[in-house]
């Protein structure tokens, strides 16, 4: 397994951001500290309720379908572009607009209907995990490891969401330009 890429990648796609960040970032901004733990504390129970699932899921198909990793690689390898590609086109003059509930249902809900998270979770095992590894005991791991660097995204969103915000403002395109750059090298790597 190629722990390098597999970190990079998930630092990448938990870290940038994207609807839960953006979410996390204004409800600390808005509603303050407490209201964005809530909020992130039910979007870390969601992702790793994804997590596993996605695991289980892939784990079978990989049992009644061998050939189905090589597929699963290639849908993550496209999917790793994708994502390079909208960071790196992301609109840097416009500000989000969102939902400033801030509880643990609303960050719970938000993970299910959240597309960055939903292709995340179904690409990160089969990409990383599984052509390596099919045991339980390794994928429920990996499973476990990434819901933690999730929630430890999560938090610094929280922790630092005013001067990460502010340096996200002052230096948007180069910061886009810059994960772009990672989340591609992270797409080549994997196959290495």
């Amino acid at each position: 397994m190629n722990l390098t890429s597999l970190l990079i990648y998930c630092f990448i796609v938990t870290f940038t951001p994207g609807p839960t960040n953006i979410v996390i970032l204004s409800t600390v901004s808005n509603l303050g500290t407490k209201k964005a733990m809530e909020y992130t504390y039910g979007a870390t129970v969601a992702f790793g309720l994804l997590l596993a699932v996605s695991a289980m899921l892939n784990t079978m198909l990989l049992t009644f379908l061998p050939k189905i990793l090589l597929v699963m690689q290639i849908i993550g390898t496209i999917y790793m572009f994708y994502l390079a590609y909208q960071i790196y086109k992301m609109d840097t003059s416009a500000s989000p607009t969102v939902n400033q509930a801030g509880t643990f249902a609303s960050g719970f809900f938000m993970q299910f209907v959240n597309p960055k998270v939903i292709l995340f979770t179904m690409t990160v095992i089969p990409s990383y995990v599984l052509p390596f590894d099919t045991s339980m005991p390794a994928v429920a791991l990996s499973a476990f490891a990434i819901t933690l660097i999730g929630f430890f995204a999560f938090v610094t969103w929280v922790l630092f969401g005013t001067i990460f915000k502010q340096f996200l403002q002052a230096h948007k395109k180069i910061v886009n330009v810059i994960m772009a750059l990672f989340l591609g090298f992270a797409a080549i790597v994997m196959w290495m």
